[in-house]
């Protein structure tokens, strides 16, 4: 137990002190952690996801069956829970070519309604830089809006909104507390919404169920906007930075995980309390089908709680370079789990006690 401790803090230390940076400075995959953009890839292929060199930037779990996954080098769809993949994206003569995702984000109003970001994978590139859409679950895709009518640098993240599908924020750092911004018409024109009480942001979360209620959170606390963004309360008894945000759906508990520990809001995100001061992860991930049971990720470990956060178990422990957590959104036990370098995809076994490949042969 204590050396689980030890390492959930010391994963907690590290991610804090790059979450930092890369707050700032975001060239290439500086706002999702990757490498910088290299030359086109020529290096032989080490499984269906193409070369060593790749890596996970975001990982969807979509009703349906279907998953997807951005990477440095494309967006990858299943529609069989990760039996077989088709790459979508960035590929030769694909819409993207050139370009890495990052940032999937599924409305909660309509999940086949999804948004990617996108930055250079390649010099030189075919794609154009900008937002792209997809409204059937990202088998196909269209961009919105070029990058470059928004910021000469780069959108840090973005988030689906709870007042229709075609409601999308996004954060722009460059702005600081002005940096938030939303639109209504699926990603093509931008409005800035009220400035922040704080500089830089973390994570949004769009709350399901409550239209125009919208959280973020940094390292100066968490703050909420019951108005669309118009107006932000900062969230009270909040110690240090929150970096992490999830909730299950409509009317669910939402979870954040900081530099105090683990919290939970059973009140919309009005208040939080701090369940467990012992635990901390860089990703926090629930299903909209059991709300209490909630999954953290450290830098080397998978845990579980099934008790809304109070307290957690380790999974089985697998080796890699652990990426992003998705949990079926109809079952709460089929969780999914991305490697990178190369890219790798698991599926935790039905008794949890193992973990199954999901990644294709070369």
């Amino acid at each position: 137990m204590k050396e689980n401790y030890i390492m959930r803090r010391y994963s907690r230390f590290m991610m804090y002190g790059f979450m930092g940076l890369l707050l700032f400075f975001l060239p290439a995959c500086g706002a999702t952690g990757a490498a910088s953009p290299s030359a086109t890839p020529t290096a032989v292929r080490v499984n269906g996801f193409g070369t060593a060199a790749n890596h996970v930037h975001s990982l969807l779990a979509l009703p349906d069956h279907v998953l997807l996954l951005a990477t440095h080098y494309g967006i990858y769809r299943s529609t069989n829970d990760g039996t077989s993949w088709q790459q979508e994206t960035s590929g030769p003569g694909q819409l993207m070519q050139g370009l890495m995702e990052y940032s999937l984000t599924a409305s909660p109003l309509n999940p086949n309604q999804v948004y990617t970001l996108t930055l250079p994978a390649t010099y030189p590139h075919a794609g154009t830089l900008g937002i792209y859409a997809s409204s059937d679950g990202g088998q196909t895709w269209k961009m919105t809006i070029a990058t470059a009518q928004l910021t000469s640098t780069s959108i840090f993240t973005a988030e689906a909104g709870n007042t229709s599908p075609n409601e999308l924020y996004i954060y722009l750092p460059q702005k600081g507390p002005n940096g938030l911004m939303v639109s209504e018409d699926g990603g093509r024109h931008f409005t800035s919404t009220g400035a922040l009480p704080f500089g830089n942001i973390a994570a949004i979360l769009a709350i399901p169920g409550e239209p125009g209620h919208v959280l973020v959170s940094g390292g100066s606390g968490m703050a909420l906007s019951t108005d669309g963004g118009k107006s932000w309360q900062t969230v009270k008894n909040i110690d240090g930075g929150v970096y992490d945000l999830t909730t299950a759906g409509a009317h669910s508990p939402i979870y954040a995980s900081g530099d105090a520990g683990i919290y939970a809001s059973q009140d919309g995100g009005a208040t939080f309390t701090l369940v467990d001061s012992q635990a901390s992860y860089g990703q926090l991930a629930v299903s909209p089908a059991q709300p209490d049971t909630v999954y953290g990720r450290t830098a080397t470990a998978i845990y579980r709680s099934t008790d809304g956060g109070h307290t957690w178990q380790p999974l089985p422990y697998i080796a890699g370079n652990l990426g992003n957590l998705a949990v079926d959104p109809g079952d709460a036990n089929k969780l999914y789990l991305s490697l990178s370098y190369p890219v790798a995809v698991y599926q935790l076994t039905e008794n949890g006690t193992s973990w199954a490949s999901l990644t294709p042969k070369a």
